[in-house]
C-alpha cells in the first residue's frame, strides 16, 4: 500500500531532521522547532498541537528537575568527595574507580546528569593527577556511571520524561517512578564492573601531563615583540593598531621603562621601545618585521618561575553543556575584557587550535588554555560556581563550592520527598517536583534568577518540538506502518526478537543523533509494534528508554560524552574500543531480561 501525503510529508520531516542532527550543522532546539513548524504548516498537525508540548507535563518534569539538582549542586557537597577518593585510587585504582562509579551512578538516578558530570570533571582531574593517572582514565568512567544511573529511575535522564510523555499522550500510559529500577540496577551494576575489569584497560594510559605549555603545544606561539623606532604601529591604541589586526595576535604583557603591564587594557596607547609579550605564529610575525620596524625575540618561556614573574596564571577552562559560550566565537566572547583571560589555544576533539583563534567557534567540551591575572583567578573560581557557568576549571578544585551542610540537608530532604511523595501516592512527578522547587526558591536555597539560570532552555525546546512528531506520527498512522514493517521481518522468531531488533536500531541511532530526540522518534514506533502483536506496550517502552541512553561508542551522541571528550585527551576511537564490547554487553542483557522482568 502506497504512502498518504500526509505520511509522505512526515517521513520526509524525519529524514532531514535526523540529517541535521547528525550533521550538527544547526542547533537541536531550533531543528526540534522547525519540525513543529514544519508539520503545522502543512496540516499535518494542529497549531494546539503543534505547541503543545511547551505544557506537556513531561517538559515541565525536566525543567523542574534542573532546579532540584542546581539546588543540590549548589550546597557544594559533590565537591568533598575528591580528596576521599584520591587516597582509594592511590591504594588500589580498581577499587577506586568502582567506588567513583558508583557514587556519581547513585547521584545520577535523582539528578540530571549533564550538571554533575560538569561539577565532576574538575574533581575527577585532581584525583587523577593527585593518584599520578592520566586523566583519561577517569572521565570515561565518569560520563558512563552517569548514564548508568540515569537509566535506574524515571527522573534520572530527560529521555526517560520523554518516553512517559509521549507513552501517557499516546494512550499507553506513565512510566512509574521506579518501574526501570530492575533493569536499570543490573545494567548500573554490569556496567561498573565491565568498567572495572575490562573498560578500564583500553582507557588511555600514562602519567598525567603537568606541562601546559607542552600539552597545547604552545612553543612557537608565544614570543616577544619590540617596537624599533619607527615603528607605524608606534602611537597607535591596541585596539586601532594593525599590528594587533593584521597578525590576529592577543598581547599579554607590556614591558616599559622597567614596568610591566599584564593584560594591558585596549586603550593604551604603544610606545617606542616597548616589548611586548603576545600569543600568534612567529612565522607570520618574521614576515611583517622587516617592512614594519620590530624586532623578534625568542620564544617566551611558560616555565612557573617567569608566570610567578609575571603574576599571572595558566588555566584550563572546558566548555560546559549548558554554556552561553557554545556555538560562539572567541573573538564574540571576548575573553580578555569579559573574564580578564588571554585565550592561548582551543583544544576541540582531538584538535589544537592555535592560529585565528579569534574565529574558532567554542563547542561543548572543548578546553580553552588561557593566561589569566593571578590574583583574578578566584573570580573565575566564583564564577565557575553559579548555576550557569560558561566553564568549568580543569585544574582548580578549589573553585568548588564550600560544603553547606544545613542546605545540604534540606535539599536533600525535598528532593527525597518528590521521589517518595510522586512513587507512593497518586500525585503526579510533575506536581510533586513543582512543589519541591518553591520550597527550594522560599528557602532561599536558590534566587529566582538561579532558577531561570539552571533550567536547559535548550533541552526544554528540544522536547517541546519533539512532541509534535510523536501526534504527527500517530495522526497520519506511519508509527504503525513502520512498527508492522519491522514486526513482519522479526516477528517469525517472537517478541523476544522484536525487542532485541527494537533495542539495537535504537542504541545506534542515538549512537548519531541526541538522545532525546531518538526517544521521541522511536517511541511511537514502539507502541505501534504493541499494538501490531497484540501485547503489552510496557517492555517495548522500557527497551527504548534504556537503548536511547546507550550511547558509549561515539562522543557525540549524549552530552556527557562531548564534555569528557576533550578534557580527557580521547581519541574517536577510544570509544568505539571502550564502548563497543559495552554496547553488546547491554544489547544481550536488555534480550534476556527485559521480557522477564517486563512480561509481555
Amino acid at each position: 500500500m502506497e504512502l498518504t501525503q500526509d505520511q509522505w510529508i512526515v517521513g520526509g520531516t524525519v529524514a532531514v531532521a535526523l540529517v541535521l542532527f547528525i550533521s550538527e550543522k544547526l542547533s537541536i532546539d531550533i531543528v526540534a522547532l522547525m519540525i513543529a513548524a514544519t508539520l503545522v504548516v502543512t496540516g499535518v498537525v494542529s497549531p494546539s498541537e503543534g505547541v503543545a508540548g511547551f505544557s506537556d507535563p513531561a517538559t515541565l518534569t525536566v525543567a523542574f528537575m534542573f532546579v532540584l539538582s542546581a539546588a543540590l549542586l549548589k550546597t557544594g557537597a559533590l565537591g568533598t568527595i575528591g580528596p576521599r577518593l584520591s587516597e582509594r585510587f592511590r591504594r588500589n585504582e580498581g577499587i577506586g574507580l568502582m567506588l567513583f562509579m558508583a557514587l556519581v551512578g547513585s547521584v545520577s538516578a535523582f539528578v540530571n546528569n549533564t550538571p554533575i558530570v560538569a561539577v565532576f570533571i574538575p574533581i575527577a582531574v585532581q584525583m587523577a593527577r593527585s593518584a599520578n593517572m592520566h586523566p583519561g582514565q577517569l572521565l570515561i568512567p565518569l560520563s558512563f556511571g552517569t548514564i548508568f544511573g540515569g537509566t535506574v529511575t524515571l527522573i534520572g535522564t530527560s529521555t526517560n520524561i520523554v518516553v512517559s510523555g509521549l507513552s501517557a499522550k499516546l494512550g499507553a500510559g506513565e512510566i512509574g517512578m521506579f518501574q526501570l529500577a530492575p533493569m536499570g540496577l543490573v545494567l548500573l551494576v554490569a556496567g561498573i564492573l565491565y568498567m572495572v575489569f575490562i573498560g578500564r584497560h583500553l582507557l588511555p594510559g600514562g602519567k598525567a601531563q603537568q606541562d601546559l605549555k607542552e600539552k597545547f603545544g604552545m612553543g612557537g606561539y608565544l614570543t616577544e615583540v619590540e617596537l624599533l623606532p619607527g615603528a607605524r604601529f608606534v602611537g597607535k591604541r591596541i585596539m586601532d593598531s594593525a599590528l594587533v589586526r593584521e597578525l590576529e595576535m592577543d598581547i599579554i604583557e607590556i614591558v616599559r621603562d622597567g614596568q610591566r603591564f599584564t593584560l594591558p587594557p585596549g586603550d593604551m596607547v604603544l610606545e617606542e621601545g616597548d616589548l611586548l609579550k603576545v600569543r600568534c605564529d612567529v612565522e607570520r610575525i618574521r614576515a611583517l618585521k622587516d617592512r614594519a620596524n620590530i624586532s623578534v625575540k625568542p620564544t617566551v618561556h611558560l616555565a612557573g618561575d617567569d608566570l610567578r614573574t609575571r603574576g599571572t596564571t595558566l588555566v584550563e577552562l572546558v566548555i560546559t553543556a549548558s554554556s552561553p559560550l557554545d556555538g560562539q566565537t572567541l573573538g564574540d566572547a571576548d575573553f580578555i575584557r569579559t573574564y580578564r583571560a588571554v585565550p592561548l589555544a582551543v583544544r576541540h576533539r582531538e584538535d589544537v587550535v592555535r592560529e585565528r583563534l579569534h574565529d574558532t567557534v567554542l563547542r561543548s567540551g572543548d578546553v580553552v588554555l588561557a593566561e589569566v591575572k593571578t590574583h583574578y583567578v578566584k573570580n573565575l573560581k566564583e564564577l565557575e560556581r553559579e548555576t550557569d557557568a560558561p566553564f568549568a576549571i580543569l585544574a582548580e578544585q578549589e573553585g568548588m563550592a564550600e560544603f553547606d551542610k544545613r542546605r545540604f540537608a534540606l535539599v536533600s530532604a525535598v528532593i527525597l520527598g518528590v521521589v517518595l511523595v510522586s512513587s507512593m501516592t497518586a500525585v503526579p512527578v510533575m506536581v510533586a517536583a513543582l512543589v519541591g522547587v518553591i520550597l527550594i526558591v522560599l528557602s532561599g536555597s536558590l534566587s529566582m534568577k538561579e532558577f531561570y539560570e539552571a533550567i536547559e532552555w535548550k533541552v526544554i525546546f528540544l522536547m517541546a518540538g519533539a512532541f509534535s512528531l510523536g501526534a504527527a506520527m500517530r495522526n497520519s498512522s506511519l508509527d504503525l506502518r513502520i512498527a508492522t514493517g519491522l514486526v513482519d521481518v522479526l516477528g517469525g522468531w517472537g517478541p523476544v526478537a522484536v525487542i532485541s531488533g527494537l533495542y539495537m536500531v535504537t542504541s545506534i541511532l542515538t549512537e548519531l543523533m541526541s538522545n532525546t530526540a531518538c526517544a521521541a522518534l522511536v517511541t511511537p514506533v514502539a507502541i505501534g509494534m504493541a499494538d501490531r502483536l497484540e501485547v503489552s506496550p510496557t517492555p517495548f517502552l522500557m527497551t527504548v528508554c534504556f537503548a536511547a541512553s546507550a550511547c558509549f561508542m561515539t562522543p557525540i551522541g549524549y552530552q556527557t560524552n562531548a564534555m569528557v571528550y576533550t578534557a580527557g585527551q580521547y581519541r574517536y576511537v577510544d570509544f568505539i574500543k571502550v564502548g563497543l564490547p559495552l554496547h553488546l554487553l547491554f544489547w544481550a542483557l536488555a534480550t534476556w531480561l527485559i521480557p522477564v522482568l517486563y512480561p509481555f
